[in-house]
């Protein structure tokens, strides 16, 4: 098995998640994360190991559905909705297909970094000093960045309730 073989086996589902966490559509998910997969191939030989290999692919994938979006044209309706949650854990309501819905809807709507950092840290399950490595920045920043965001969403879905 080829080394590419085993990085898309390994890597494959966590990359497709984090993509369709992004862009909420399963087949855009699934052409971005075959095209993230191909730009891999294509630079395997720059991966210098600097950072974590998910991590590297992580920012592939983050800048292939940048470029759709811009490709395309693509502006993603914001909607008016009725939340119904006390918003204490957000963690546990992912869980639940409803209010999992609800969440990714006011999570669209943060800025970023708010946005980037806690979908990285939430549907790529990466650790904070991995988020920092994508951003630049220390893993203290993307520990304040990411209760911040939380705290932003709770406030979200507190006034939306």
């Amino acid at each position: 098995m080829t080394e590419l073989e085993e990085i898309y086996k390994r890597y494959f589902k966590d990359v497709y998640l984090f993509v369709y966490s992004l862009s909420k559509n399963q087949h855009s998910a699934e052409d971005i994360t075959a095209e993230t997969f191909l730009k891999a191939l294509h630079s395997l030989d720059s991966f210098k190991g600097e950072s974590d290999i998910k991590v590297w692919l992580f920012q592939i994938a983050k800048n292939t559905y940048y470029s759709y979006l811009r490709k395309n044209n693509r502006v993603v309706p914001t909607e008016d909705f009725n939340l119904e949650t006390d918003g204490t854990n957000i963690e546990k309501n992912i869980i639940n297909k409803d209010e999992s819905m609800r969440i990714h809807k006011v999570l669209h709507k943060l800025p970023e970094p708010y946005k980037e950092v806690f979908t990285l840290r939430m549907f790529g399950e990466l650790s904070y000093r991995e988020i920092g490595e994508v951003f630049g920045k220390t893993d203290n920043w993307a520990c304040v960045t990411y209760y911040r965001a939380r705290k932003k969403i709770n406030e979200k879905m507190r006034e939306n309730k």
